[in-house]
């Protein structure tokens, strides 16, 4: 109670500073609270209260396309390629040709082996091999019982082996089981196979100075590149192959930014089957890379589980097989990711779906001499069987 004859004039909202905090005990317990409160914005709580949640959501849901977005920030692009002109006519002689790229000719071609690390891409390895096989001594394939992120998988080249008849007797193949380690990096799985494959050319009886294909299945040097190759003397050691990078089908062209295959002049001791960055010389125009380019749904879920960037399947629903057939058609990315570009003018420049194509030309030869079976890599065939 306040003290007999003292008189309080001030507002409540005034109270916590002022001798009147001693006022009635009716009015205490509000006066404290309004003390709590005072200069409190009920507007800036509520919108903390709501805004907190509903941008840990967004983070939450478009997190990697805001990382993505910012690259150019925290990542700075890689050094730019010395790309070397490439220059091709059927009707040029190689003699010409390899003087035009300033290399000599030799007397008899170098052998060439191709070496690859197989999954499940039949369609794909049999282009390829059809692609080179007038250009290749060797060809050695190497597969496991295991993807990269530690899932079993039948041998599926073994039990389609008949299918490439063709290439049978310059076929060394070569199995190897799964290490099944749970909760690894996938990119550990994939080293070790990488690995395993560098010793399985050994045993194809590959020697100094012979072509050395380096490259994914679905990464297809063209056939005249290859025999260009072989042919020029005096070519670099180690040669990245910048092909035409499409998505799908030969429909959706995204870019010429596909560099990771190569060709080696191979040297005992020295040479290592690698798919990263081993030189700065880039050979412009000498190829294709197909990726998800699969003729069944099955096989697009299969990859998106098996390959080493599984943590992009952020949620269950990317795996839906209609949602699935519905991104292809739409040329679209089936982890609903921004561009992989350095620059912010690249990123604006790709965001959205890919634009048709309605060409043909220049493609692998075998896709038109097989259309009937091959039908889904060209444009305008974009529906998939279920699997």
């Amino acid at each position: 109670m306040p003290e007999a004859g003292y008189y309080c004039s001030k507002k409540t909202d005034d109270i916590c500073e002022d001798v009147c905090g001693e006022t009635s005990r009716a009015a205490l317990s509000m006066s404290r609270l309004r003390c709590a409160l005072r200069g409190f914005d009920l507007k800036a709580f509520l919108l903390l209260f709501m805004g907190v949640p509903v941008l840990v959501f967004i983070i939450y849901l478009h997190g990697q396309k805001i990382s993505y977005f910012l690259r150019p920030i925290w990542e700075s692009p890689p050094k730019p390629f010395h790309t070397i002109p490439h220059y091709y006519h059927p009707n040029v002689s190689m003699e010409r040709l390899c003087r035009l790229h300033g290399w000599g000719m030799r007397d008899t071609p170098r052998r060439v082996f191709d070496a690859v690390l197989f999954s499940n891409e039949l369609d794909m390895l049999e282009i390829r091999w059809h692609e080179l096989s007038p250009y290749v001594s060797e060809f050695v394939l190497l597969e496991s019982n295991s993807t990269f992120t530690g899932l079993w998988k039948p041998f599926v080249f073994a039990g389609n082996r008949n299918r490439f008849k063709f290439v049978e007797s310059r076929l060394t193949y070569g199995t190897i089981g799964g290490r099944f380690v749970t909760g690894e990096n996938p990119f550990v799985e994939e080293s070790y196979q990488r690995v395993s494959l560098d010793r399985l050319i050994r045993i194809a009886g590959i020697e100094d100075d012979d072509l050395l294909i380096m490259s994914d299945v679905d990464e297809i040097p063209s056939g005249h590149t290859i025999d260009l190759l072989r042919w020029c003397d005096e070519i670099p050691e180690k040669l990245h192959l910048q092909l035409r990078n499409y998505l799908y089908s030969f429909e959706f062209y995204l870019d010429d930014k596909s560099w990771r295959a190569s060709v080696h002049r191979y040297q005992a001791g020295k040479t290592r089957y690698a798919h990263f960055r081993q030189t700065d010389d880039l050979f412009a125009d000498s190829g294709w890379h197909c990726s998800f380019c699969f003729r069944r749904i099955s096989q697009f879920v299969f990859k998106m589980k098996a390959y080493s960037h599984v943590d992009r399947v952020r949620f269950a629903y990317y795996l839906n097989p209609s949602r699935i057939q519905d991104v292809i058609c739409r040329g679209a990315d089936l982890f609903d990711m921004l561009p992989e570009e350095h620059t912010f003018q690249e990123i604006i420049a790709k965001l959205g779906p890919i634009p048709s194509l309605y060409s043909a030309v220049h493609l692998p030869s075998y896709i038109l001499q097989s259309v009937d079976r091959h039908r889904y890599l060209l444009p305008g065939n974009c529906k998939r069987e279920s699997g």
